[in-house]
Formats: C-alpha cells, sequence, structure tokens
C-alpha cells in the first residue's frame, strides 16, 4: 500500500481522491487541510488505518517537514488552493499567499523529505501538482488547449496558479525533485463548495432564489465529473512520466446559460411540486471582470499515453449531481451556516 502526504484533502476534489482511496484501501492517506471555509470535515471519511488527518497548512514547513518524516510517504498531492476566481478579484492576498507561497513552502519541505531516501525511494517519489486549465487565459470560438499552450493568465486566481506552475517545474529542473502536473478544465459533483456555479444554481433554483448568469451566458467551459478527474490524477500517478504535464478534461463544452437551463428542468424534474417556475428565477447581472470567454481541454494526451479517458455523461453527472444535494439538506445548512451565504462574489478588489 502506497502512503501519500495529500494537501487540501478536505476540499471538494482532494477530499473526492480521500473518500475514493479509503474505500478501495489502496492507499494510505496522510491527509493535511487548514480547514479554511471551503474545507470540510464533513465531505470525507473519519480517521482509520488508511486515512490520518492533520489540519495545517502547507505554508507551515516545519508541519510538513515533521509530516514527511514522520509518514515517510511515496508520493505528494497537492491539492491545496485558494480557488475561486470571484474570491480572488475581491482579495487576491490569499492567492498569492496560500497558491505561489504555500506551494514554494510545501516544494521545499518536500525536497528536503525527498533527498534523505535511499536512491531507489528517490527514483520512484513523485510529487504530483494538481491545477487548472484557467492557467492558459481564454480562447476564441474554435481550437483547445494542449499541453503546450502557452500560459496566458487573466484572474488573480488563474496568475496564482501559473506561478505555482512554474515553481513546480523548476523544482524538477534546478533540484531534481521528481514533480509531475495536470491541468483540469472545471470540475463538478457533490460536495461541492455552494460558491461555484453548479451547486449555487441548483441550491437557489430549489429554493426559489434568483439564478444570477453573468454577462450574456454564452461563456464555454469544459465539464469534468470530479470521480472521473479523480481516476485520472490515480493514473497519472501510476503511470505519468516526471516532468510532464497533463490536461484532464471532460470532452464536455457547455455554454454557462445551458449548465443553468439544465439544472432548472433536472430540479423541475426531481422536485415536481416546487411553488415556482425554475427558469423564471433566471437573473442576467452585470459580467465579472476579465471574464475569459471559453475554455476547452485537448486530454488527447493522456488518453494515448496513459490510457484515461472520461466515463461519465454530463446528463448523468448532472442529474447524480442535484439528486444529492436534495438529499444533503444537513450537509448544505452546514457549510453555508458561517460567513459565506450565496451572495454574488467578484465585484471588486480589496487586495
Amino acid at each position: 500500500m502506497q502512503t501519500l502526504l495529500l494537501t487540501g484533502g478536505a476540499g471538494f476534489i482532494g477530499g473526492c481522491f480521500v473518500r475514493r482511496a479509503v474505500e478501495s484501501g489502496r492507499y494510505k492517506i496522510v491527509n493535511l487541510d487548514a480547514l479554511t471555509y471551503a474545507g470540510n470535515l464533513d465531505s470525507i471519511p473519519g480517521e482509520g488505518p488508511n486515512h490520518v488527518f492533520v489540519q495545517g497548512s502547507i505554508s507551515d514547513g516545519d508541519l510538513v517537514g515533521s509530516l514527511l518524516e514522520q509518514h515517510r510517504p511515496d508520493a505528494v498531492l497537492n491539492f491545496a488552493a485558494e480557488s475561486h476566481v470571484d474570491r480572488s478579484i475581491d482579495g487576491p492576498g490569499a492567492f498569492i499567499d496560500t497558491n505561489i507561497g504555500g506551494t514554494f513552502r510545501l516544494l521545499n519541505a518536500t525536497l528536503g523529505y525527498w533527498k534523505t531516501l535511499p536512491a531507489e525511494a528517490q527514483a520512484t517519489f513523485r510529487f504530483l501538482h494538481v491545477s487548472t486549465d484557467e492557467v492558459y487565459g481564454s480562447l476564441g470560438a474554435e481550437g483547445y488547449f494542449t499541453e503546450t499552450t502557452a500560459y496566458s493568465p487573466n484572474s488573480p486566481y488563474s496568475a496564482s496558479k501559473a506561478a505555482s506552475d512554474h515553481l513546480v517545474r523548476a523544482w524538477l529542473h534546478t533540484y531534481g525533485l521528481p514533480t509531475l502536473i495536470t491541468n483540469c478544465s472545471n470540475n463538478y459533483g457533490p460536495y461541492q463548495f455552494p460558491e461555484k456555479l453548479i451547486p449555487l444554481m441548483t441550491l437557489n433554483a430549489i429554493e426559489g432564489k434568483p439564478l444570477p448568469v453573468y454577462g450574456d451566458g454564452m461563456n464555454v467551459r469544459d465539464w469534468l465529473y470530479v470521480e472521473d478527474h479523480c481516476s485520472a490524477l490515480e493514473t497519472v500517478l501510476d503511470g505519468g512520466q516526471v516532468g510532464e504535464t497533463y490536461n484532464v478534461g471532460g470532452n464536455c463544452e457547455q455554454t454557462n446559460i445551458d449548465i443553468v437551463k439544465t439544472i432548472c428542468r433536472t430540479v423541475s424534474e426531481l422536485l415536481p411540486d416546487l411553488p415556482h417556475r425554475c427558469e423564471d428565477l433566471i437573473t442576467y447581472v452585470t459580467d465579472r471582470p476579465g471574464h475569459d470567454r471559453r475554455y476547452a481541454i485537448d486530454a488527447s494526451k493522456i488518453k494515448d499515453e496513459l490510457g484515461w479517458t472520461p466515463q461519465s455523461n454530463f446528463a448523468d453527472g448532472i442529474r447524480q449531481t442535484v439528486q444529492w444535494y436534495i438529499e444533503n439538506t444537513s450537509w448544505v445548512e452546514n457549510i453555508t451556516s458561517g460567513k459565506y451565504q450565496r451572495e454574488r462574489l467578484g465585484v471588486g478588489g480589496r487586495g
């Protein structure tokens, strides 16, 4: 059984990876998460023989170093990040601190540990950095992001993730740390914090609240079911070549307005007795500053070299997701009982 130090493992994607690992028994997970607003212990299994949870930050180099020394992992998977574009517009400082400074400190601590390993363990060790397609900027009506697309980030969030990708690459080429990078498209699925498009629209549609659509609603994203993403990460961890980047996409381009209308139809089918018509709740609002028009992933490299393809179709995935939010109201209530109350974010910077 491999031991993995997994950072950000109480968040949306990291939490899915943890749940899969615990269920399969394939890995022992040492789960480091700062439990900021989007981290949630209700999203992950309790501690057990193959899951150890530690509350703490990747910016705490001493803590990371002690966990590496104590648990002797075979790999580090870095999910930890501030991840919401709108929050980065309002408060970019946290994104710089965590996504750049935190990644730097995590890399340094990991490098120090890796140097202590015997040669055979050094050769098989991996540092897998989980990133985003947003580092590539915005596409026109045609074309796709490939692993060689030039970086052109347009938001504080994507700029901070681009910087972290460059740090990971530098720690390979300068210090020899065996790193991998994945850049994924928009994830969706159960347990996602409700500031993101799909859970926000789902919950508002259920409750009869406005469904705010930015601009003309024609911004395009490629959507990836979170379980498919985690299976891709397992595949890259198993067979990815050191120093390589792998784009992970769902082959599912959708406009934002089509996503919202699909959610409306699904909510209406699953809850036919609602007192309101969901599509009547759609409200067009002022666009997000610097809103990228289109993202689309070319995932042929991970398919051709590693044999991975997404297994979920969007119709099934969105239905399962909406059903999950309907059936898990206590999870939603717990996670939205604090400061965030589903208000609009991203209307102005405060540094």
